[in-house]
C-alpha cells in the first residue's frame, strides 16, 4: 500500500465551486436544446479527472469525453457510470477493453468497423458509435463524401448504432473566421444530406469552447467545452467571453533563504549573476512538477502578495526567486505560482505568455507528484 505524506510543500487546490460556476456561465451561451459534453481528457486538464467528472455530473452535465481508452477506464474505475465518449483513435486490440468498460468510440477510420461490429454482435442490442468527419483540421476523421457513402449505402453494420456525428474545428479561436465557416459548411452538408435520406444521429457535435461561444450555428445538439470549464479561454479580445473563474491554484512554500553578494550566481550554468546583494529563496517545485524550464530568469510568483522574479535556471525539483525587496519573508511562507494572493494574481495565461504557449499546456503539465486538494466553496 502506498504511503502518502500528510503534508506536501507544493500542492494544487481545485475549486469545484468555480468549476460549477464556469459550467453555468457557459450554458448561458447555448441555444435551447443544446447540451454540454464535458471534455475531461488529460486528467481533467491537470485538475484530476475523477473529481472534476463527479462535480460536473452533479451539476447536470450528462456526458463526458476523454481522448483514450485508458482515460475512460480510469474514470470507470473511479466509479463514473455516465456515458463516456473516446475522442481519440481506436486500435484493433483495444476493442475488448472498449466494450468491457462500456465506452463509446469515435470512429475516424472505417477499418475498425468490422472489429467493432463482430464484438457488438455478441450483445443483445446495437452498440453506440460516433462517426467523425474530417472537415479541415487535417487530423482524424472520415472524408465527408466517404462518410456519406458509408451511411447511404447502408454499410454501417447493423450491430452498431449511429449515436453521433462530429467534427473538430482547427481555428475557432483565431482572429479570422473563414476556416471555421468553411469547416462548418462541410459538416452541415454532411448532416443535411444524411437527414434528407432519413439518417439522423441523435447527437451532433462540433463546437469546442471557443466555437460554442463564437459560432452559435455550430452548437447543434452538443458542445464539447474543455478549457472554459477550467476558467480560461483563448478567444480574440473582440469576442465577449463568459465570466470565468480559474479553477486551480498552484502553491508552494519557501524552503530556504540565503543572501548572495554582488557577482554571485544562482543555479546551473550561472545564467543569473547578482548585480547587488540579493536575498534568494528556494522553492520546492521544478520542471518535474510542470514548472516549465522556459520560465528561467523570466517567471514570477507571489510572496506576501508581491511579485518575485525567478532567477537562474529552473531545476528539475527546485526554483530560486529574488525576494530582496519583499520584507519579512521566512522559511515556510506560502508562495503562489498560479492563483491569487492579496491584491494580485498570476494566471495560467501569464505563464503561457512567458513561455510562448497556451494555458492548456500549462495546466496539463502540472505533474502527478503534485497532490490535488479539492474544495467546494
Amino acid at each position: 500500500m502506498a504511503i502518502i505524506s500528510t503534508f506536501s510543500p507544493t500542492s494544487a487546490t481545485v475549486d469545484l465551486a468555480a468549476l460549477a460556476h464556469n459550467a453555468t456561465q457557459l450554458r448561458r451561451f447555448l441555444s435551447p436544446g443544446c447540451d454540454i459534453m464535458a471534455v475531461v481528457k488529460a486528467n481533467g486538464y491537470g485538475h484530476g479527472a475523477g473529481e472534476i467528472s463527479r462535480t460536473l455530473l452533479q451539476h447536470g452535465i450528462a456526458r463526458l469525453a476523454v481522448v483514450s481508452i485508458d482515460e475512460g477506464i480510469a474514470l470507470r474505475q473511479a466509479g463514473i457510470t455516465a456515458p463516456i465518449v473516446v475522442l481519440g483513435p481506436l486500435f484493433h486490440n483495444q476493442v475488448e477493453d472498449l466494450f468491457s468498460h462500456r465506452l463509446t468510440p469515435v470512429v475516424s477510420d472505417a477499418t475498425v468497423l468490422p472489429g467493432l461490429a463482430r464484438r457488438a454482435a455478441t450483445l443483445p442490442s446495437p452498440y453506440p458509435v460516433h462517426l467523425k468527419v474530417e472537415t479541415g483540421m487535417g487530423r482524424l476523421g472520415l472524408a465527408a463524401d466517404e462518410l456519406i457513402e458509408l451511411l447511404l449505402s447502408r454499410r454501417l453494420p447493423s450491430s452498431l448504432q449511429l449515436e453521433g456525428l462530429m467534427t473538430h474545428f482547427a481555428d475557432a479561436d483565431g482572429e479570422a473566421v473563414d476556416q471555421t465557416r468553411d469547416q462548418l459548411t462541410i459538416f452541415t452538408r454532411v448532416v443535411t444530406t444524411l437527414a434528407a435520406q432519413g439518417i439522423r444521429a441523435p447527437l451532433i457535435h462540433a463546437a469546442n469552447s471557443g466555437a460554442a461561444v463564437r459560432f452559435p450555428d455550430a452548437q447543434f445538439s452538443l458542445v464539447r467545452p474543455g478549457i472554459m470549464l477550467y476558467g480560461y479561454h483563448t478567444l480574440p479580445r473582440s469576442i465577449p467571453a463568459p465570466d470565468l473563474k480559474p479553477v486551480l491554484t498552484l502553491k508552494t512554500c519557501l524552503a530556504q533563504l540565503r543572501t548572495i553578494p554582488a557577482g554571485g550566481t544562482v543555479s546551473y550554468n550561472a545564467t543569473f549573476v547578482a548585480k547587488r546583494a540579493t536575498r534568494v529563496a528556494v522553492l520546492p517545485i521544478g520542471y518535474a512538477d510542470g514548472y516549465n524550464r522556459r520560465l528561467s530568469n523570466r517567471g514570477e510568483v507571489l510572496v506576501h502578495g508581491r511579485r518575485a522574479k525567478v532567477i537562474g535556471l529552473v531545476c528539475m525539483d527546485m526554483v530560486m526567486i529574488d525576494v530582496t525587496d519583499i520584507p519579512g519573508v521566512a522559511v515556510g511562507d506560502d508562495v503562489i505560482v498560479i492563483g491569487r494572493q492579496g491584491q494580485d494574481a498570476i494566471t495560467a495565461t501569464d505563464l503561457a505568455e512567458w513561455t510562448g504557449t497556451i494555458p492548456y499546456e500549462i495546466l496539463c503539465s502540472i505533474g502527478p507528484r503534485v497532490p490535488r486538494l479539492y474544495q467546494t466553496s
